[in-house]
C-alpha cells in the first residue's frame, strides 16, 4: 500500500485544515519543512525528495504552495516513478506581483507535464489564484481539472471540514492503484 504524503502550503496547515484532519483521521504523513514562514523552493524540494525516498510508493496531497512544490520537484527528481498520483488543491499563484518579493525563489512556476497522474482541484473564488490561472496550470501539468464552485482557498476558512469530496478524489487514485497491482 502506498503512503499518503501531505504537502501543506505557506505557513503550514492549521489544526482545522482538512490536511491536518486527514493526518489525524487517516494516518497520512505530513512532510515537515524547515521554515514554513520563509519557504525556499530548493529546501522544500529536498524535504519532499527525502520523504518520497522513505517509501516505495506514495500519493501526494498538496495544498496551495505545496502544488507549486510538486511541479518543481517532479521536474528535477529521479524518483517520480514512486508517485502513484497527486491531488493538487488550490494552487497558489506565486507569480502574482504582490507575491514575487515574498516568495522570490518560487517564481517562475514550473510548467512541465507531471510524470504521474494528477487531479487539480480549484475554486471559482480563490483569492490566491484565479480560476483561469488554475485551469492553465492544470493544462500545463497534464492534470484533470475539478471545479468545486465558490469554495475560496479550499482551506479551514472554506468550512469544508475533513473535506470528504477531496478524500473521494484521493480514493480514485487508490482504486487505480489496486487495479494496477492486480488486487
Amino acid at each position: 500500500m502506498s503512503t499518503v504524503l501531505l504537502l501543506p502550503g505557506w505557513h503550514n496547515s492549521g489544526a482545522d485544515h482538512w490536511q491536518s484532519l486527514w493526518e489525524t483521521q487517516h494516518g497520512d504523513t505530513r512532510v515537515a519543512q524547515h521554515d514554513w514562514s520563509f519557504p525556499l523552493r530548493g529546501d522544500w524540494m529536498a524535504q519532499l525528495e527525502e520523504a518520497v525516498l522513505a517509501h516505495d510508493e506514495v500519493m501526494l496531497v498538496a495544498h496551495s504552495l505545496g502544488c507549486i512544490l510538486v511541479a518543481a520537484w517532479a521536474a528535477h527528481s529521479q524518483h517520480t516513478e514512486r508517485v502513484l498520483g497527486a491531488l493538487l488543491v488550490a494552487p497558489g499563484d506565486v507569480e502574482r506581483p504582490e507575491m514575487r518579493h515574498v516568495l522570490h525563489s518560487w517564481s517562475p512556476i514550473v510548467r512541465e507535464r507531471l510524470p504521474f497522474p494528477s487531479t487539480l482541484v480549484t475554486s471559482r473564488n480563490d483569492p490566491y489564484c484565479s480560476f483561469m490561472r488554475a485551469s492553465r496550470l492544470a493544462m500545463d501539468w497534464g492534470s484533470r481539472l475539478v471545479d468545486v464552485g465558490n469554495r475560496g482557498h479550499i482551506n479551514s476558512d472554506s468550512n469544508v471540514g475533513d473535506w470528504p469530496q477531496g478524500r473521494a478524489l484521493l480514493d480514485e487514485f487508490k482504486i487505480k492503484e489496486k487495479t494496477h497491482h492486480g488486487h
